[in-house]
């Protein structure tokens, strides 16, 4: 029965082996080094654009800023902050492309992936903290000033 098996096991093998023999040529697969050049060459001009897009919505945001008091200040800094995450996102997907441009099997791309995909989500939820954290800072701060205000006019009718 052990020489049915080891049969059996050596015709499977045998016949996989194209399959394995594939599979092991493709993670050792080179990207030509134009290929690289040009994924860097569109992230690079990528980057440069977001950076300008910044600066941009950076001046529209100082001047709604600069033309509004009060509130809107606590608005401005909060659009300040989600274009500084856009941004920094931006970067980071670009980074991540020069990275990938640059590995030269598909074994390092998936490590560079899954390295990119870990640091995304440590990204996302350290902003979830402090997002938390900041829209609890603001309620009561709210809940403070509807008390001073209530206060106010209830000390007024008394």
């Amino acid at each position: 029965m052990t020489t049915e098996t080891n049969s059996v096991l050596n015709t499977v093998k045998e016949a996989f082996a194209p399959v394995t023999e594939a599979f092991t040529k493709l993670q050792n697969l080179e990207v030509p080094e134009a290929a690289r050049e040009f994924v860097k060459k569109q992230a690079e001009t990528a980057k440069v654009r977001a950076a300008d897009m910044h600066a941009g919505s950076e001046k529209v945001t100082q001047a709604i800023e600069t033309a509004v008091a009060g509130s809107v200040s606590e608005a401005a800094k909060i659009s300040r902050n989600i274009q500084q995450a856009f941004y920094q996102d931006a970067e980071a997907f670009f980074a991540g492309i020069d990275k990938l441009a640059s590995a030269k099997s598909l074994s390092e791309a998936a490590q560079i992936q899954s390295d990119m995909v870990r640091a995304r989500g440590e990204v996302l939820v350290s902003r979830a903290k402090a997002t938390s954290e900041y829209l609890g800072k603001l309620v009561t701060e709210g809940a403070k000033n509807a008390q001073d205000n209530f206060a106010k006019v209830y000390s007024k009718t008394a």
